[in-house]
């Protein structure tokens, strides 16, 4: 006689009040993962992108310390004479990069800056930060903003002392941070406890890669054209390698890029390749802000790109020419392809919002 047979009925019916039991809780706790995973307020790095470079371990994310990052991030007291917040030179309507009518950064008592300001998004999985890469570490971002003479021009003790005498911020840090001291590490992680949540991985791409959208004709051409001509630099899901390189839209360097940090004459001219997630809501491009179209970035590197020491390889053919040849019709399609990443959800985020 087969052994299950064999079993009291008694323990059959425990078997499947166990079972139950058991699917019930795997159950309830999906539901906790899910509640978790809704959770506004809680980093989660998709699951195709790489892991993150941001050390949370020393820095966890919580709500709190989120909400004070936002009143900080918009805050006009950053800077010397109140004028300039850092929400001064990045929109989230513009992806948080600068207006285009500010080519490069605008800041106190209108005083001009030398480089474009980037969007911000996917910060939590940069290895490097600024055209340069002259800054490793997320934290350390926006103090140069705030020390910088043609930024906000201010002395990060001077903003901490005037953050101690607020009305309302000495409360903020202690719900943020449970503790009554107020010093510039703190400062520093609730900016970017608010920075880290500007994730983008929901653009029309994305819902084409998870298969719950389609792309065009158009768009499938443009795609294809940039894994062939593009994709060298701008990989990955991130849309950048996070290397340096010359692109040839100058031959003399009055800005030696990279060169500034590493002190390497073989970096002159060399700068970070930016993510191309929301691209086209970024203009004007480069570091420079030469271009003020996508159009016009196609077109350098069709035919405009110039000759250099530096030079990046990708752009010198074989046959010695310069640049990546590009009809006009493949330049519309890879055009086509860019705005595919635009993240509106990220756009209208409300938890991105000014109180």
């Amino acid at each position: 006689m087969p052994f299950y047979l064999k079993q009291p009925k008694q323990s059959i019916i425990s078997l499947l009040i166990g079972c139950l039991g058991f699917m019930v809780c795997l159950t309830a706790c999906q539901d906790d993962s899910l509640q978790k995973a809704k959770n506004p307020y809680e980093f989660v790095a998709p699951s195709n992108f790489p892991e993150p470079t941001y050390t949370f371990y020393n820095n966890e994310l919580t709500e709190e310390g989120f909400k004070l990052g936002r009143k900080l991030f918009f805050d006009p007291i950053l800077s010397i004479d109140g004028s300039i917040s850092c929400s001064s030179c990045h929109d989230q309507s513009l992806a948080f990069a600068d207006d285009p009518l500010h080519p490069v950064s605008i800041g106190i008592d209108g005083l001009v800056g030398t480089r474009n300001a980037p969007g911000l998004a996917n910060l939590a999985f940069m290895k490097e930060f600024f055209w340069d890469g002259g800054v490793t570490h997320l934290d350390f971002v926006p103090i140069n903003a705030i020390e910088s003479p043609v930024e906000m021009g201010e002395d990060i003790v001077a903003v901490v002392a005037k953050i101690k005498n607020h009305s309302e911020y000495p409360a903020l840090f202690k719900a943020a941070f449970n503790t009554t001291e107020i010093n510039m590490p703190l400062l520093m992680d609730a900016l970017a406890q608010f920075m880290l949540l500007m994730v983008s991985n929901n653009s029309k791409y994305d819902a084409y890669l998870k298969g719950t959208a389609s792309l065009t004709t158009q768009e499938l051409k443009g795609l294809k054209l940039f894994d062939q001509k593009c994709e060298s630099c701008h990989s990955g899901i991130l849309f950048t390698n996070q290397g340096y390189f010359n692109n040839g839209i100058d031959s003399v360097f009055s800005d030696s890029g990279r060169a500034v940090i590493s002190a390497n004459p073989l970096d002159i001219g060399k700068f970070r390749v930016p993510s191309l997630r929301n691209i086209s809501l970024t203009t004007p491009y480069m570091h420079n802000a030469k271009f003020r179209s996508l159009e016009a970035v196609l077109n350098h590197y069709d035919n405009a790109v110039l000759p250099s020491n530096t030079l990046a390889p990708y752009l010198i053919q074989a046959n010695g020419a310069l640049g990546i040849p590009l009809s006009r019709e493949e330049k519309e399609a890879i055009i086509a392809f860019l705005e595919t990443l635009t993240d509106y959800e990220l756009l209208n985020n409300s938890i991105f919002f000014k109180d």
